[in-house]
């Protein structure tokens, strides 16, 4: 708490000041654009010691706005500390020349640094919530603020992270070898349909892992601009396995659940994914008994989840619990303007449509 204080005492006027200004929005082509043409490690220095502190800065600025019961419990305060800390390091370059023989190479470490000090963000602010819903109970008027704050906040941390990665990936050492087609996080030709087995496969270890057993996948390609040919797009495979690696998880968890005891075994999980003159598509849909229609929209509130509270251990992946999967896989179906949408039939089936910006 007063390593807190004393951080916020020295960037309060900082914080201010880089409030003042708007993040830059990018899109996947200026990504990209840059990343092919004129990846220059000076340029993209500059641009970040002063966009990084300006998106921490208003993230910041809300994070002070949440209701008194809800910044001052422990783990939200420890998601404060962090955020905090990373603003007061980027100063440290806020006017250090490119030019400074180390400069370059002392970001690029820092920035390594910072993604991973904020690797656990999402379960930490999640288990913030759980503290404060035991405490102080469910109402929805806060339930709605936090809705709106939460929203804002964990798309600011995925465009944070996206600019953290391009960087680190683009002028670090931990490019991929296995992707070296890749700019950065981003593939300019992403085989869609691959990154949806990985996804299920993935998503399949965890649910075996729980219930000693999961539903096989089932999956179908459509594609109308080349028939025949595997699905591709410029897109990144890791905001696209995400958002699959929910739904699959999802999905599996409510089939095993419905049909564990029956005789017929296991209906599939089927994914279809397609391609139109100028959407990209892929349909989740699971005989795991679906929702009711007026349950639908609580499935994206962060305040709710239809299984047990989890524990936070370090290492452990729940299968469910916190409530944040839906949620946040729409945050980055949105980020580069595509979309997740759910319907259900109650009884019978949920179909999850995911739609990815290309």
């Amino acid at each position: 708490m007063r390593i807190l204080r004393a951080l916020m005492k020295y960037s309060n006027p900082k914080i201010e000041y880089y409030s003042k200004f708007s993040p830059s929005p990018l899109s996947i082509k200026q990504f990209l654009d840059f990343g092919r043409d004129n990846a220059c490690e000076k340029t993209s220095y500059m641009f970040l010691r002063k966009e990084l502190p300006v998106r921490l800065a208003n993230t910041m600025r809300e994070v002070n706005l949440l209701p008194d019961n809800l910044l001052s419990q422990p783990s939200v305060r420890l998601v404060q500390k962090w955020y905090m800390q990373s603003f007061v390091e980027l100063l440290d370059y806020e006017n250090r020349k490119p030019e400074d023989p180390h400069a370059l190479n002392d970001f690029l470490e820092l920035l390594i640094e910072i993604r991973n000090r904020h690797n656990d963000v999402v379960p930490t602010m999640a288990q913030g919530v759980i503290e404060y819903k035991e405490k102080f109970g469910f109402d929805p008027f806060t339930s709605s603020n936090t809705q709106y704050f939460l929203d804002r906040f964990y798309t600011n941390r995925i465009s944070f992270r996206m600019l953290i990665n391009q960087h680190t990936l683009l002028f670090g050492n931990d490019t991929n070898p296995a992707h070296p087609k890749h700019f950065g996080s981003i593939d300019p030709n992403c085989n869609v349909a691959d990154v949806v087995r990985d996804a299920y496969d993935t998503a399949k270890m965890l649910c075996e892992k729980y219930y000693m057993a999961a539903p096989e996948l089932k999956i179908e390609e459509f594609n109308s601009e080349a028939p025949g040919k595997p699905i591709q797009a410029v897109y990144v495979p890791s905001h696209l396995f995400h958002m699959l690696f929910e739904l699959f998880k999802n999905s599996m968890r409510a089939t095993v659940e419905l049909h564990e005891n029956s005789n017929r075994g296991l209906p599939p999980v089927k994914a279809k994914v397609t391609l139109g003159n100028e959407d990209l598509s892929i349909k989740i849909s699971d005989r795991g008994g679906g929702v009711a229609l007026r349950k639908i929209d609580r499935l994206f509130n962060y305040m709710y989840s239809t299984a047990p509270t989890p524990t936070l251990e370090q290492g452990a992946v729940p299968l469910a619990g916190f409530g944040y999967g839906l949620p946040i896989s729409r945050l980055y179906a949105r980020y580069f303007q595509g979309d997740l949408k759910l319907y259900s039939m109650e009884g019978v089936e949920t179909n999850a449509s995911a739609a990815p910006s290309i």
